[in-house]
């Protein structure tokens, strides 16, 4: 039972710790939102001389990126603003946008990485180049507005959730209105979790309690363990010799007599007895403890009788005795 608590100790600080650290860290990440709980960040200035800038996939680059943003309860915000004002933000699936931007001019996200500050944006170029004779110009055949393929569109601002990325791969596209080539767009993304809240009191709560039950498991004291021997009675002497003890009742604690007995002596009563000076005698002899013996002095014999008469007649009583007046004869 000892081996068995202790292994269950372990385990639960095993689990309570980690437990404890993720809270923490939650807790931590919790602190740098908003008012309305949702987190900010505001990406660099993403120019381009085509037409459009595209995240092909964007559900590759969340789970590449930042995975936390894939998780349920949560919802993404894309706002855009270009020099001239609200810019177009699309969502479709990957093979339309690429079937209507083929021929024309763009730019791809290749990589956003997390840094301290402005989200840096790493954008490769995709399609003809602008100079390329045949290239659709502003106003053409690239006007985002009425394209039948979007599944989510806006101007300024897009929100969408991860249950609108599951299937089909799925393009977020970012254009001017018009379609004009030369794109220079801010960005700036916002990111709600519904879940981080409920997350960081459950893995705290569940952290304390682990810890909590691991370290009354592991620092309870152990109780003392009898030990029973059931053996056949002509066993009994080799188990005694094997425990080194002369008898199994010397395998108990043995509690100390806190005042030894009295030596006493039995000496023989009637006709044999032995006369007063050989019983002081026995006495002195047994009382070796004390130096000398305490020897009380005998009392006179004293005859007393309240028998009248006197039991003795013949003793003469004594004759009264006249006693003179106070004041003597007066003449």
């Amino acid at each position: 039972m000892r081996f068995v608590r202790m292994i269950a100790g372990v385990l639960l600080l095993v689990v309570g710790i980690p437990a404890l650290f993720a809270g923490g860290g939650l807790w931590l990440v919790t602190r740098h939102a908003d008012p309305g709980g949702s987190f900010a960040a505001r990406f660099e200035t993403v120019r381009t001389p085509g037409h459009a800038v595209v995240i092909t996939d964007l559900d590759r680059l969340l789970r590449q990126e930042a995975p936390f943003a894939r998780t349920a309860q949560t919802r993404l915000r894309l706002d855009a603003h270009t020099t001239g004002g609200p810019a177009f933000v699309g969502l479709a699936p990957t093979a339309e946008v690429r079937g209507w931007l083929e021929a024309v001019p763009h730019a791809t996200v290749r990589r956003v990485a997390l840094a301290r500050g402005p989200l840096p944006v790493r954008l490769d170029p995709a399609g003809p180049a602008t100079d390329t004779p045949g290239a659709a110009t502003a106003g053409g055949p690239v006007t985002p507005l009425g394209r039948p393929f979007w599944v989510r569109e806006g101007i300024g601002s897009l929100e969408w959730s991860a249950d609108d990325l599951a299937g089909e791969p799925m393009s977020l596209v970012v254009m001017r209105p018009d379609g004009a080539a030369d794109v220079a767009v801010e960005l700036r993304a916002e990111l709600r979790a519904g879940w981080t809240g409920p997350a960081t009191w459950g893995l705290l709560t569940v952290g304390v309690l682990l810890v909590v039950c691991a370290v009354l498991l592991l620092l309870r004291p152990l109780r003392p363990r009898e030990v029973i021997f059931v053996v056949e009675p002509d066993q009994v002497p080799v188990l005694a010799g094997r425990l080194g003890v002369t008898s199994l009742s010397g395998l108990g604690p043995r509690q100390p007599d806190p005042t030894p007995p009295l030596p006493v002596q039995l000496l023989p009563a009637g006709a044999g007895a032995p006369s007063r000076s050989a019983i002081a005698a026995a006495r002195a002899a047994t009382l070796a403890d004390l130096d000398e013996p305490v020897r009380l002095p005998r009392p006179p014999e004293v005859r007393l009788s309240l028998a009248w008469p006197p039991a003795d007649p013949d003793e003469p009583t004594a004759r009264p005795v006249a006693v003179p007046p106070v004041g003597g004869p007066t003449g």
